[in-house]
């Protein structure tokens, strides 16, 4: 076994990382699969570094076998990179359920903030009660269901317990309410699942990233779309995970204060833990609406595409340094070490 090269008489910390156990047969489409099945390449990819850094690692799926396995390996602390298990995002709560049984630390939103995280409605009435600004929205669990006429078209419709994009084009965006019955029953005919409904904002989108630890730090960078997505100027399925990231750049964006203090006041909220990303649009009047929140956002190399990392890097931070922050916060926690 290969030695720490800091001190040669220690042997290496020992990491686990734990990736989403994806299998076609588990998801309804290949959109949804191909968010699931990339988890497996990044985990190698944060493997690879993290060997580099003297680290002992091994992968393991997030299965059924995964607490056996865990025990036999027996790491100091995890890295958590399951989305879902048996396809279902809501059932990822069950990895960290799993390792505080392991009394085991690890990265990432713990078994509450996850539960959360799998219901954008519920997150989004959350946001709501603490004054935080979101979209008016609505949720539809059956196609004939009856809109609630304060909500204003455009209207977009969102998938409630799915992320990744997922659904998300042009077509999402509906003008009428004969093109939101259309788009509402492909979703929950397809999916199986209710649909979340929300007014479309017109706007810069933001991207915001929180790192949590002795000094918790915002990082904000602005979409800039490089070529042509469509007039919504949207981040869809495609631009997410089909284009190789030449579709969307960043660039820095200056965050208002009081709107930092909403983000960390949302981070809080949501029982969020490590890190997290939030996505805004900004109106032509200035106004900051959240859209989307992220526990355990992708977390890859920049080269994977993963938004934690291209932002972090227009303030001179490499992934190498967001898993350094990860792991000293983590084995400084309060969670068991």
């Amino acid at each position: 076994m290969k030695k720490d090269a800091d001190d040669p008489g220690r042997l290496p910390v020992k990491i686990a990382i734990l990736y989403s156990d994806a299998k076609r047969e588990y998801f309804p489409t290949d959109e949804q699969y191909l968010t699931e099945a990339e988890v497996y390449p990044r985990a190698q990819l944060v493997s690879q570094i993290l060997r580099d850094l003297h680290y002992e690692v091994g992968l393991f799926p997030g299965d059924s076998n995964l607490s056996q396995n865990i025990k036999k390996f027996s790491p100091h602390f995890v890295i958590n990179l399951v989305d879902s298990i048996y396809g279902k995002e809501y059932l990822s709560a069950s990895i960290p359920a799993s390792l505080e049984l392991l009394n085991l630390p690890y990265t990432g939103t713990g078994i509450m903030g996850k539960t959360i995280d799998s219901n954008k409605f519920f997150t989004k009435n959350l946001l709501y009660q603490y004054g935080i600004t979101t979209p008016k929205y609505q949720l539809v669990t059956d196609v004939n269901d009856v809109i609630n006429s304060n909500l204003d078209y455009p209207l977009i419709a969102k998938l409630n317990e799915i992320h990744g994009g997922v659904e998300i084009n042009d077509s999402a965006i509906c003008y009428t309410e004969k093109k939101l019955r259309k788009r509402l029953d492909f979703l929950i005919s397809t999916y199986h699942q209710p649909v979340l409904v929300e007014e479309y904002i017109a706007g810069k989108e933001i991207t915001v990233i929180l790192l949590e630890g002795s000094n918790t730090k915002i990082y904000t960078g602005q979409k800039i779309f490089r070529k042509d997505v469509g007039k919504h100027k949207i981040v869809s399925f495609e631009a997410n995970w089909l284009d190789e990231g030449h579709l969307i750049t960043y660039k820095k964006y200056r965050l208002p204060d009081p709107i930092k203090k909403t983000i960390k006041l949302a981070f809080d909220i949501l029982k969020m833990e490590d890190y997290a990303k939030f996505d805004i649009r900004v109106d032509d009047s200035g106004r900051h609406y959240f859209i989307d929140c992220n526990a355990n956002p992708a977390l890859g190399p920049k080269e994977s595409g993963c938004a934690i990392s291209s932002v972090l890097a227009l303030y001179g931070i490499d992934f190498t340094e967001i898993l350094r922050r990860l792991i000293i916060n983590t084995l400084d926690g309060n969670r068991p070490l």
